[in-house]
């Protein structure tokens, strides 16, 4: 049918046609609520716990750091093992306070769950102002936060959490050789009991924070952990 058009034009749109009115319209989205990412593990009466000791110079006595695991998918294909809590205790009161609160800081990032190795740089990354300490075996630690991190990090390699960097029995029985070939030719007398496992006169490795970098033959190889810096 035509129609006629009488009044001026001052505007204009496209009719879509009437198959499109009658397609059904989206049903509105329910409002969305919080999602929770873990599901919420009650603590069982029994866990497996680990004790590690560390006695650092900066404190008068040894600490003792239990990190207790719950066992997920028991007698399973799929079992494993994942910190729960953690607990510090010394008889140093020293430092007292800020270790039961980092200590419940720890023990709720365990109880989330997931990846955890952000954890561990982050603790190890703290820094004393008043300067770090070599731990036993030539280790330097920038500070006891960062030992603490350390510890944990040991614990996720145990239960399979962390990756642990291996070095292959060639790499070994060549620094080894180089360790061997390097105090003989460099043989001192020492009385110093504090000596390291490593020789007295090597260096820093700025990779795994270890005296234990020597030069043979201009070319610089950590014993500890491979490093060279000739590849």
């Amino acid at each position: 049918m035509t129609v006629k058009i009488s009044n001026k034009i001052v505007g204009y749109r496209v009719k879509k046609a009437d198959t499109d009115a009658a397609s059904p319209q989206p049903a509105a989205q329910p409002e969305t609520s919080l999602v929770q990412m873990n599901e919420y593990i009650e603590r069982p009466e029994f866990l497996v716990g680990t004790t590690y000791k560390i006695k650092p110079p900066v404190a008068e006595h040894a600490m003792y750091i239990t990190i207790n695991d719950i066992i997920l998918n028991e007698d399973t294909d799929h079992e494993s093992r994942q910190p729960y809590e953690v607990f510090i205790n010394s008889k140093s009161m020293e430092h007292f306070q800020w270790v039961i609160a980092l200590t419940r800081v720890i023990s709720a990032v365990f109880r989330k769950g997931g990846d955890l190795t952000f954890l561990v740089e982050e603790l190890r990354s703290v820094y004393d102002p008043n300067g770090g300490y070599f731990k036993k075996g030539g280790v330097f630690m920038p500070s006891l936060v960062a030992e603490i991190g350390a510890v944990i990090e040991k614990h996720l390699k145990a239960v399979g959490l962390m990756e642990s960097e291996e070095m292959s029995e060639t790499t070994k029985r060549i620094l080894a050789e180089k360790r061997a070939e390097f105090e003989a030719n460099n043989a001192k007398a020492t009385n110093d009991d504090k000596a390291g496992d490593f020789p007295p006169n090597a260096t820093m490795c700025g990779k795994c924070s270890t005296k234990a970098v020597i030069v043979m033959d201009g070319c610089a190889t950590c014993l500890s952990c491979g490093d060279s810096k000739c590849g």
